[in-house]
């Protein structure tokens, strides 16, 4: 068995640490002990954040394996996730056994453990939420794999590996955005377009995430991380489908120091300072700019249209704020402003949202803002699940919302400032 580094380490360092595997019951029966394997945690992000679901052990140095020798139970595997950050005495994370569903090996001979995971499962996240501080906050994972039976080749004795080493996280969709940091110092990701689709310039869209996705700089965390790992709100916009829509679209995912709600005011003319750099480094097309975000990115969606009304081609704000945070204070939008905007725009809700009341919000931005569009759900359901009501923003990463047979990519594509 091999107790390994966590997932954080390897990503900073680049390297991993292993221990040594014994296991009386094989070893008895092979004296063929290779010295080390590397394995890399494979993550997709679901609608419902991001989980590890598969494993690939580098064996394809091993010379050709037996695929029949490979069951379920060849291998265990055991997780262990902690906050990287105090949690304030929430018990955050977990320490379990995870299913190996079915062993195989891929097309470079390395063998590929599929692991059990689903919407809503526990024990196979890669963020954790604190309460503390109302942030995801990405979890040190440790992954410790234990082999039980040998593993058969098609020439030569049978093999028992000696030990471990965990690799990187791998997250296809999330590892195509490149990380950066302007000029004033607040983080962003950035997706480009295949270079098959660079052709002329591109829309560009602009996900602003939720309060959850926020960096936290009191605890010294701002990772640059959770925007892309938390949802599909940007990573929706990456799919092939949605870049033969726009054509091969640039989507940036700035991250907010704290949350949105905090300082519109202030944080917009840094978001701003982002657009501008990517606009004037890479092949935008300044009049095909769209704005988009959930909760506190949907009143930062909005909030952006106010202060900038002829920056956007389009915006869709999500579930997001207008009206006050608490009793007394005034609106984080006000009235005048919400008439005032100029800037196509769709809002999305679902009515069952009980964390942002979409009567109060959406439907209230929708009948002031001149000429908007609106769809407003009763749940939030995909692909056979439920999810909170407040997580409209999975219709919009789907290409879900419809008005007259037109989609909501289709509708923000077509629109030209």
């Amino acid at each position: 068995m091999a107790m390994l580094i966590s997932r954080r380490a390897v990503l900073a360092t680049g390297a991993g640490a292993a221990a040594g595997l014994t296991l009386p019951g094989v070893a008895a029966a092979d004296s063929n002990r290779t010295t080390s394997v590397r394995f890399v945690l494979n993550a997709e992000t679901l609608d419902g954040g991001e989980q590890i679901t598969s494993i690939t052990l580098d064996t394809s140095r091993l010379g050709p394996i037996d695929p029949t020798s490979l069951t379920t139970n060849t291998f265990s595997v055991h997780a262990k996730a902690t906050s990287p950050i105090d949690t304030g005495g929430q018990a955050v994370g977990y320490d379990l056994d995870r299913p190996v569903t079915a062993a195989r090996l891929d097309r470079h001979g390395n063998i590929v453990l599929d692991l059990s995971f689903a919407e809503g499962q526990v024990g196979g996240g890669t963020l954790g939420f604190l309460v503390r501080i109302f942030r995801n906050v990405q979890l040190d994972l440790v992954y410790t794999i234990t082999q039980n039976t040998p593993l058969a080749r098609r020439h030569g004795r049978p093999i028992t590996i000696g030990r471990f080493v965990q690799g990187a996280l791998a997250n296809p969709e999330v590892d195509a955005f490149t990380y950066h940091i302007s000029g004033s110092g607040m983080k962003y990701r950035l997706y480009s377009p295949t270079r098959s689709a660079r052709h002329g310039r591109h829309p560009l869209i602009v996900w602003l995430h939720g309060g959850g996705e926020g960096a936290s700089l009191p605890d010294s965390y701002y990772d640059n991380e959770t925007t892309l790992r938390a949802n599909r709100g940007a990573l929706g916009f990456t799919t092939r489908e949605a870049q033969r829509i726009f054509h091969g679209a640039y989507v940036v995912a700035p991250q907010s120091t704290s949350a949105w709600l905090d300082d519109g005011p202030r944080f917009a003319p840094l978001i701003q300072e982002i657009i501008r750099d990517v606009v004037r480094r890479r092949a935008v097309d300044p009049d095909r700019i769209y704005v988009t975000g959930a909760s506190n990115g949907g009143y930062m969606s909005l909030k952006m249209t106010t202060v900038y009304p002829t920056m956007f081609a389009a915006s869709v704000p999500i579930c997001g704020v207008v009206t006050s945070l608490r009793p007394g204070d005034p609106p984080q939008i006000p009235d005048a402003e919400l008439a005032a905007i100029s800037t196509p725009t769709w809002l999305v809700a679902s009515n069952d949202d009980t964390t942002v009341n979409p009567q109060a919000n959406t439907v209230h931005a929708h009948d002031l803002i001149p000429g908007s569009l609106m769809s407003l759900y009763d749940h939030v359901i995909w692909n056979g699940h439920q999810f909170p009501g407040h997580w409209s923003w999975i219709y919009v990463a789907r290409n879900d919302p419809t008005i007259d047979g037109t989609h909501i990519w289709q509708w923000m594509a077509d629109q030209q400032r």
